[in-house]
Formats: C-alpha cells, sequence, structure tokens
C-alpha cells in the first residue's frame, strides 16, 4: 500500500462490501462504512472502523449523516438490491427499491461528495455496476436498466469531473457467491445453475484494491466478459440467440 487513504463504503453491512471494509482496514486505510444493520457496524466499530447506520435511500441530510468525516479520498458505492422477476410478475415496490438503492442513492450521494472533492482537487468514485448493466437477460429487467443507468452515471461524471483531479471507476462483475443471490433469487435455482461460474468475493475484492491503489476506467469481472459485452455492443441479436441457454438460467 502506497498511501493510507480514507475511505468511505455504503453497503458495508454484508458481502463484498463487509469483506472490502475488513480488508482495507486491515491493509491500514482509515475506513468509513455505512449500512443498516446494527449488529454488523458493532462488530466493525470494535475492530476501529468507523460506522454509520443509515438508510441511504431516505437520508434528508448528508452534512447531518457525515459531520464528524472530513471529505474521503475514495467513496466506493457497494450498497444494492435485486429481485430476478419476469416483469409481468414483479411488484411495483420492488422496481422502486431497485432504483432507489441502486441508482438514486449513489447518485445524490456521489453529487454531495463531488462537490467537495472538487474543491480540493483530488478524490475518487469507485461503483460496484454489473455486467447486466452491460448485457441484459430475462428476470434482471429492472435490476439490468439499474446497472445501465449507474454505468451511463458514471461514464458522464468521468468527463465532467476529470480538469478537477477527480477518479471515476466502475467495477463489472458477472455473479457473486453472495447473499445478494438468495435475496434476489428466492428459488434458489439462479444459485445451483451458476454454481460453477459465480465469482468469488475475494475476487472482487481484491480487484477494488487495485484500482484504489491505480484508478482505472473500468474492470470487467471475470475478464472474459469484456468480450461478450462488446459482442453484444455490434451484434445484440446474435449474442442473445447463442448465449440464450446461459441467459435464461435464472
Amino acid at each position: 500500500m502506497s498511501k493510507a487513504k480514507k475511505i468511505l463504503i455504503t453497503g458495508a453491512t454484508s458481502g463484498v462490501g463487509l469483506m472490502l471494509a475488513k480488508t482495507l482496514h486491515k491493509a491500514g486505510h482509515e475506513i468509513w462504512a455505512t449500512g443498516r444493520s446494527t449488529n454488523v457496524l458493532n462488530s466493525l466499530s470494535a475492530i476501529g472502523i468507523h460506522t454509520i447506520e443509515a438508510d441511504l435511500t431516505s437520508v434528508q441530510s448528508f452534512d447531518s449523516l457525515f459531520k464528524d468525516m472530513d471529505t474521503p479520498d475514495t467513496v466506493i458505492h457497494c450498497a444494492g438490491v435485486g429481485t430476478f422477476s419476469y416483469v409481468l410478475d414483479m411488484d411495483n415496490s420492488d422496481m422502486e427499491k431497485m432504483l432507489q438503492v441502486n441508482v438514486l442513492a449513489p447518485m445524490k450521494l456521489t453529487k454531495y461528495f463531488a462537490q467537495r472533492m472538487k474543491s480540493r482537487g483530488s478524490g475518487h468514485f469507485i461503483f460496484i455496476a454489473s455486467q447486466a448493466g452491460k448485457v441484459a437477460t430475462p428476470k434482471a429487467s429492472v435490476y439490468a436498466a439499474s446497472k445501465h443507468a449507474i454505468l451511463g452515471f458514471a461514464n458522464a461524471i468521468r468527463m465532467e469531473l476529470k480538469d478537477f483531479g477527480v477518479e471515476v471507476t466502475t467495477i463489472n462483475p458477472g455473479p457473486i457467491d453472495t447473499p445478494f443471490l438468495d435475496l434476489a433469487d428466492q428459488t434458489g435455482n439462479y444459485r445451483d445453475s451458476m454454481k460453477k461460474h459465480l465469482l468469488t468475493p475475494e475476487k472482487v475484492v481484491a480487484s477494488i484494491e487495485r484500482v484504489i491503489e491505480k484508478p482505472v476506467r473500468e474492470v470487467d469481472l471475470p475478464s472474459y466478459m469484456s468480450i461478450t459485452s462488446k459482442l453484444y455492443a455490434i451484434a445484440p441479436s446474435i449474442v442473445e440467440t447463442v448465449g440464450k441457454k446461459y441467459f435464461t438460467k435464472k
């Protein structure tokens, strides 16, 4: 590690966010973790991580929420929810929750800290996006839409903030072996059908560690996924036909 950084992590009470908070803290960074689970936040606080209990979708004042925190060097948007369901079967409340958590909350939080990073002349935003944001599949229409949105947002602000010394990175993983899958697909079918292809949280965390030290535009995980997304951009109907068996595993 070249230099200890002040890092804010959202969604730090489960999955990748939780592992990331512990790993980066152990590496010597100053970690500020947000989430909704009081028990998990207490366990993080016990090892020296700063914690903020918050539902970012309902925050009225970021100034009040982060009053004890100076502007971080890096903000990592890990919070995310998903529901795997055909759109005709999906509840409107699930749609709204995905858009609130996956899109609006990180956009608003990014705006808040981007203003401060601009004044300072440095900063780094890391968005945990998804390959679903590049190649949409059945039963993930709204989830894919939310990740399409965050990729579009990240791509635009990357250009807006570049001249102010602020970096923007997207991490675009395929399915990860975390509790997210169990919540998104309560049938358990997707986990069973994809078990040979699931990314480990450790692999995702290691990729994030690398871009904290050396910012890049984006990281596709696994790396071969970048080929699929590029082919999809050129010939979507062919990719949808050839990949149908894979795309319908949910």
